[in-house]
């Protein structure tokens, strides 16, 4: 399954560089000017949208065009940077990930190994089985009323009701699997025609009915669907909380995006969610770890304890995307007990998007040296 990327960009030098690796990952590559990107994104879906920021304006239009146009938002996209203190302002007009010029072959082929994990997971998660199913759909506040089910994913489904839904609407649908499996689902409503068909986009799904979609959708589709993206091996974990890290790597995956962590030391083994709370671009990222489950909360305080008694062990750390969206931001702020001391690393994540990447990592280091005070 080919996937397609927009390269929008006047330097010779690094549209030879990501023409190279972009087609080393399998990406078609179409090459335009600022007007002509515009068009293009009516015309046609994008994986991903590489954009030049040596003209700002032009290069912001880009983002906002390729983000109106990918339904439901999900395409990558990258910003080519000359001065690394408007990253920051590059991130806040809709960059995913932000390439420092000149750019280097080897530069070019760690971050954009990120993105394409991401367009994998992201093609994956949409990918949508066609199916024809009695369902019953409820409105927050109203009343129930049957559908019909059209198709399924892994993120959603495509419903014909009986009655139109309204965008952003929420909903609980009710529905058995061709296996019988019992699915009570909440989900917003993405997109509606006045016919009755809507798109929704699942929330608050449970961990044990995202596994059972997910094998639904494996088992239905096995020979179409893309494939799972490999983890992120190349990182080194830093600094652990009960509610986040600090991963330094050179394909660190993007601010708000989704990923699943799992931490290895001797025979202990930890798996935790996360949404990646700041992002410095070839350096490294800080993740805040899901309040999901006590479960989970306890598990990475084992781990920190088994690390903390064993001084030396290095982790080890691989990282997956799960999605470029990982959701609301309530699913990440867990109540602390009044017992727990104030988790320092958290309060930085934070508010690491007021920070440059400098006064981040000075404040990070500064942590470090306090708690290595404390401990000893």
């Amino acid at each position: 399954m080919t996937f397609q990327s927009l390269l929008v960009c006047k330097d010779e030098q690094a549209t030879a560089v990501l023409t190279s690796v972009l087609a080393g990952f399998g990406l078609g590559v179409q090459c335009c000017g600022y007007p002509d990107a515009l068009c293009r994104l009516t015309e046609q879906k994008f994986d991903a949208v590489i954009v030049d920021y040596d003209d700002p304006h032009s290069a912001a239009l880009v983002l906002q065009n390729a983000y109106q146009a990918s339904a439901p938002h999900n395409t990558v996209t990258v910003a080519l940077l000359g001065d690394k203190t408007k990253v920051r302002h590059v991130f806040g007009a809709g960059a995913n990930f932000v390439l420092y010029k000149p750019i280097s072959q080897q530069q070019a082929e760690a971050s954009l190994r990120a993105a394409t994990a991401l367009m994998k997971r992201e093609r994956r998660r949409s990918f949508r089985v066609p199916v024809q199913l009695p369902v019953k759909l409820q409105v927050e506040n109203g009343a129930e009323m049957e559908g019909i089910l059209l198709d399924l994913s892994e993120d959603g489904l495509d419903v014909l009701a009986a009655q139109p839904l309204c965008p952003s609407a929420t909903i609980t649908a009710h529905f058995a699997l061709p296996d019988q499996t019992e699915m009570d689902v909440r989900g917003e409503v993405a997109w509606a025609n006045p016919n009755g068909e809507s798109g929704v986009r699942f929330i608050d799904l449970p961990e044990n009915l995202r596994q059972t979609l997910k094998a639904w959708v494996v088992a239905n589709a096995a020979e179409f669907l893309p494939e799972d993206p490999e983890p992120v091996s190349e990182c080194k974990l830093t600094d652990l909380s009960l509610g986040g890290c600090y991963v330094e790597t050179e394909s660190p995956f993007p601010e708000r995006s989704g990923i699943v962590l799992c931490l290895k030391a001797e025979d202990m083994e930890v798996q935790a969610e996360g949404m990646v709370r700041v992002m410095h671009p070839e350096f490294g990222m800080g993740i805040e770890f899901a309040s999901g489950t006590a479960e989970q909360r306890e598990q990475v305080g084992t781990f920190i304890g088994f690390l903390t008694s064993r001084p030396g062990t290095l982790p080890q750390l691989l990282i997956t995307p799960r999605a470029l969206a990982a959701g609301n931001d309530q699913d990440y702020r867990a109540s602390q007990a009044s017992d727990e001391p104030e988790d320092l690393l958290l309060g930085l994540l934070n508010r690491a998007d007021s920070l440059s990447q400098e006064e981040f990592l000075h404040e990070l280091r500064q942590q470090r040296s306090s708690e290595e005070v404390a401990s000893s």
